[in-house]
């Protein structure tokens, strides 16, 4: 009967309220008590079992199933019936109201309609009806939210931020990149749940930016400015730091254009450091014009250079293979000009150009040359038809005397050339001639030039003065050059025994301590110019200078390993001292193999790169794909000496060695570039793997920061070493006769 009424009374209600307006017909729970209240706050009332009429059944069933003990307990009781008895004052105020129903007031009491209902539902236990519940409506990310704030943290206290920073310097300078991150990753953000300051995402990218990490370094500055951290100056220019040691040249280059593009987008206004690293970073990776435009913005800006900013800009002169000589003479000339003194590093970059650059065509080093004489007249170069070079005939008494840099140029401009018979006089005799030098204050082309001829880094040091000018105009710079300046000038010398003698006499002199370094590259170029038996009288000198041999000295001296029993005898005093093999020791023997044409040497060469569990870098696979091309050539070309059985049978155990050789790797079939991709080494990885020495500490912080080791080499007798009286050209012709060449 009471549902009857219920469902009489809501039809005329829905008549009367369809004639007065019809956005009634967008609500869906109504309940009303006489057809003039038409909304009431009972529409969204509760129907209990004793309303129902169904509480008596349900006591009956509580009986049957034995649940004996009240359904709710005493203040529960006491809540629903305070949460009633308002609800029935609510329903005699709605009885008396009557107000007109708009729109608005019809959607904002839906919307608290539905919210009071799911709220009291989930409130009180004892309602039915509607099943609604707050699961279904929570968000998963909400509920992980609650339950990382509601887990356990580290039972240890939370550091402040000058803690946190000095755990990751110690990190840091035990060379523990991947253990600096996790402190930031796993500890302050994870464990701690701590918010980390500017300071400690900058000792992170000045970190990974000395390691050459790039990539990491632009994440964390990615996550920095997410978090509305500010950026400094400091951290752009680390982070063009990393652009300048990347791995990568896309990473370097790419990196660093969108760097600059933030920068523009935010107004910033780059200092003079942050244009030092971006020249730094421009440069090293061969970009020499943007590099040199940075520095022209730099000088529009009034920025003042500093000696920094040139041995920069002479860093990216060394990366243009083709004119940085050309480029490192302005840029030299430039900064004397500006009154910048240069300083020790600057004679190092100015001593790598000499080593990996030239100077471009004869016309452009005819401008050059015009530029840093101050004077129209400068005399012609010499082209490549014209062998003979330009002469300067100084009166008899100036003839074998050195002049000062820093005299008058006017002094050494050239005069009229000779006849030939005065120039070959004259060329005869290298000690009457004027070396030019192009580097000192004033410079001057000397008694002699010919840039014609001039391809080799000795003959490009030649133009600068030789060794004695050089070292003069260091010292009166006030800079005493070290060991490291003496190992870049033995690379640019002349090749030949006087010449690293004059050059072992100065380290004497100044009394320098030499190491080991220096020794290999003496060793490297003797046995690049196949004078094996002065690599091995360089053993005899580290002996006696009181130093050790390292994995570098066996590798140029492998050098020299032409056959099986040179490189076998090599292999065992590296396993006596205790050294293991690596692929540049097995592809500078490769190299000497495959050029004299060894089959059994270069299968050798495999086998021990099998055995000892080596991987092959790409030059080393260049070296056997080219060997196996030029083979396959010969026979194509049907030579005479292809055709024997010797050459047969050694050909066909190179052929299934080396098929074994790229099966054992997994690059059989593949071609060369696909092998060298799949083969090639993943600079990124190595930040990502565990350090070896784990998370402890060095015992003795001497042995970090410890030198290389460096002698004094006054034992050494310069005077009894072995000089250019012995032709290298007898040697050379003799391995050619005893070796066959494939053409």
């Amino acid at each position: 009967m009471a549902i009857r009424l219920f469902l009489f009374s809501s039809i005329r209600t829905l008549c009367v309220l369809n004639r007065t307006s019809p956005i009634i017909h967008r609500t869906h729970m109504l309940t009303v008590n006489n057809t003039k209240a038409i909304f009431s706050q009972g529409l969204h009332m509760k129907t209990y079992d004793k309303d129902a009429g169904f509480d008596k059944e349900r006591e009956m069933n509580k009986l049957q199933m034995g649940q004996e003990e009240p359904l709710f307990k005493p203040v529960e009781s006491i809540k629903i019936d305070s949460r009633r008895s308002r609800r029935e004052t609510l329903r005699k105020e709605s009885q008396t109201e009557n107000f007109k129903v708009t729109e608005n007031d019809i959607r904002e009491q839906n919307k608290s309609l539905h919210f009071d209902s799911i709220s009291s539902i989930n409130n009180d236990p004892d309602t039915f009806g509607n099943a609604v519940t707050t699961e279904a409506l929570e968000d998963e990310g909400d509920k992980v939210e609650e339950e990382y704030i509601n887990s356990p943290t580290r039972h240890s206290r939370k550091l402040r931020t000058k803690e946190y920073a000095l755990l990751i310097k110690d990190h840091l300078n035990n060379h523990r990149l991947k253990e600096a991150i996790n402190i930031l990753e796993e500890r302050i953000l994870k464990e701690d749940r701590a918010k980390p300051e500017n300071y400690i995402y900058n000792l992170l990218i000045s970190g990974c930016a000395k390691a050459g990490y790039a990539r990491k370094a632009f994440q964390l500055f990615t996550k920095m400015r997410q978090r509305g951290l500010k950026v400094k100056q400091s951290t752009y220019t680390s982070l063009f730091n990393a652009c300048a040691n990347a791995p990568y040249r896309t990473d370097g280059i790419d990196k660093a254009n969108r760097l600059r593009e933030i920068m523009l987008e935010k107004n910033y206004e780059p200092n003079v450091k942050n244009y030092n690293a971006m020249i730094k970073a421009y440069g090293r990776w061969g970009d020499v014009k943007t590099a040199f435009l940075l520095a022209d913005e730099m000088k529009e800006k009034g920025f003042e250079f500093t000696t920094e900013t040139y041995n920069f800009l002479l860093q990216a002169c060394a990366s243009d293979q083709e004119f940085g000589f050309r480029h490192c003479l302005l840029t030299w000339h430039k900064m004397l000009k500006a009154g910048i003194k240069p300083d020790y590093y600057s004679f190092n970059a100015v001593l790598r150009c000499t080593r990996d650059c030239s100077f471009g065509d004869l016309d452009s080093m005819q401008q050059v040359l015009k530029q840093i004489l101050d004077g129209p007249d400068v005399p012609q170069v010499a082209t490549a038809e014209e062998t003979l070079p330009i002469l300067n005939h100084e009166s008899s008494s100036e003839i074998g005397k050195t002049k000062n840099p820093f005299t008058d140029s006017k002094k050494s401009s050239l005069q009229p050339q000779a006849t030939i018979n005065q120039a070959l006089q004259v060329q005869t005799d290298a000690t009457s001639l004027e070396l030019p030098n192009l580097l000192a204050p004033r410079p001057h082309l000397g008694s002699m030039i010919s840039l014609a001829e001039v391809q080799k880094p000795h003959e490009r040091f030649l133009l600068l003065g030789g060794l004695s000018c050089f070292l003069e105009l260091m010292k009166s710079c006030n800079i005493t050059p070290d060991i490291e300046t003496f190992t870049s000038m033995l690379e640019v010398i002349p090749p030949t025994n006087t010449a690293e003698k004059q050059l072992l006499t100065f380290i004497r002199k100044i009394g320098l301590k030499a190491d080991i370094d220096f020794f290999n590259i003496l060793i490297k170029k003797r046995s690049m110019r196949c004078d094996y038996e002065g690599g091995k009288e360089v053993l005899t000198m580290i002996k006696t200078a009181g130093l050790k041999p390292d994995i570098v000295t066996y590798g140029v001296l492998a050098l020299g390993c032409t056959n099986e029993e040179t490189s076998r005898e090599l292999l065992r005093q590296m396993n006596d001292n205790e050294i293991r093999m690596n692929i540049e020791i097995l592809g500078a023997m490769l190299r000497q193999g495959c050029e004299h044409n060894s089959f059994p040497y270069v299968c050798e060469i495999m086998q021990i790169s099998l055995d000892e569990n080596v991987k092959p870098n790409p030059l080393f696979l260049r070296h056997l794909d080219n060997f196996y091309i030029k083979c396959a050539r010969a026979i194509d070309a049907r030579r005479p000496w292809t055709k024997t059985k010797t050459f047969k049978k050694n050909h066909m155990k190179f052929c299934d060695k080396y098929r074994l050789y790229q099966e054992e790797h997994g690059i059989l079939g593949l071609k060369l570039d696909d092998a060298i991709k799949k083969l090639r080494q993943r600079p990124y990885d190595y930040y990502k793997e565990d350090t070896i020495d784990g998370l402890e500490n060095i015992k003795n912080e001497k042995l970090a920061r410890k030198q290389k080791l460096r002698k004094y080499i006054k034992k050494i007798k310069v005077e009894n070493l072995k000089g250019d009286e012995t032709q290298f050209a007898d040697d050379l012709q003799r391995r050619d006769n005893q070796t066959l060449k494939i053409d």
